[in-house]
């Protein structure tokens, strides 16, 4: 009898265990994958809210996490080609290389803006698939939800029922949500602003925000003084109302515009975790649209 206990509860231990090790690249996308997959996945998020994308130490600890996951899970679009392949090379994990099933790239599942008509590093930090700050653009979280409730179920089809339920229930409530941020977001549409790295086009286009200029003369480039100086010369022609900047930026180059064009700084959170508001995807969205519609004021 206490065998056959004993089998019992291994069993049931068993089954409550996440099938999946997941290594997300950027927060969001882990937000993403706990809505679909809830406890059927273990989640180990490489990248914090504070931390800038594009520059990352490939730590022995990502490898590690690298080396040990079912399913990788990154914006992709060259966002991590700084620091990625040198992870996914030393963790010797086919399971989650690029093209096979464990590797999901978010940006293949939306459409790309500001792709570059041509590819030189004199430009800056450009991407030949177009942009990747995908994030900001709550309408892109459909179609990427869609694309990776299906990989989840790929690679863990026992579970492919609770994985179409969730992006069932998630789609519906994102959808509404979407609604409601649209409305509220109303008046922010031909507001002019001034971003402090080119991370925003995705926003503007979806709240209908007009980007008049950007503190970095290339993508990525520290801003000189006689750039910052032009800026404000093309605000007295052009004014704008605030100035935007990702909470993992340095905030001097948005403060110094601030003091000389008379503008207001605005910090976005960028993805959750950015600010204390900013605790999971439907509160990122809510906060961004909060501070944005108090800095046009």
């Amino acid at each position: 009898m206490k065998n056959i206990l004993f089998i019992a509860l291994l069993l049931l231990s068993n089954s409550s265990q996440a099938a999946l090790n997941v290594f997300a690249c950027e927060p969001e996308w882990a937000a993403l994958t706990q809505e679909l997959a809830g406890d059927k996945v273990s989640i180990y998020t490489a990248t914090g809210a504070l931390q800038d994308p594009h520059r990352v130490e490939a730590r022995p600890s990502l490898i590690s996490k690298a080396a040990r996951a079912d399913l990788l899970v990154c914006t992709g679009a060259e966002l991590e080609t700084g620091w990625l392949p040198k992870v996914l090379r030393e963790a010797s994990n086919r399971a989650i290389t690029p093209g096979a099933a464990g590797n999901f790239e978010a940006a293949r599942f939306v459409k790309m803006l500001e792709i570059p008509s041509r590819l030189d590093r004199a430009d800056g930090d450009v991407h030949a698939m177009g942009n990747p700050h995908i994030q900001t653009d709550a309408r892109n979280f459909l179609p990427i939800a869609e694309a990776l409730s299906q990989r989840l179920a790929q690679l863990d089809p026992s579970n492919a029922g609770l994985y179409q339920e969730n992006l069932a229930a998630f789609t519906q409530k994102w959808r509404g949500a979407i609604t409601k941020w649209e409305t509220h977001a109303a008046p922010l549409k031909g507001v002019p602003i001034v971003v402090q790295h080119k991370g925003f086009p995705y926003l503007t286009a979806w709240l209908g925000l007009h980007e008049v200029t950007a503190l970095e003369a290339k993508p990525g480039m520290e801003p000189s003084a006689s750039y910052l100086a032009q800026v404000v010369s093309e605000l007295k022609q052009h004014p704008a109302k605030m100035v935007i900047r990702a909470a993992y930026q340095d905030d001097r180059p948005s403060d110094w515009i601030t003091q000389r064009a008379h503008l207001t700084a605005v910090m976005l959170p960028y993805t959750v975790g950015g600010t204390p508001q900013a605790s999971d995807l439907y509160s990122l969205f809510d906060d961004t649209i909060a501070r944005l519609l108090a800095g046009a004021k």
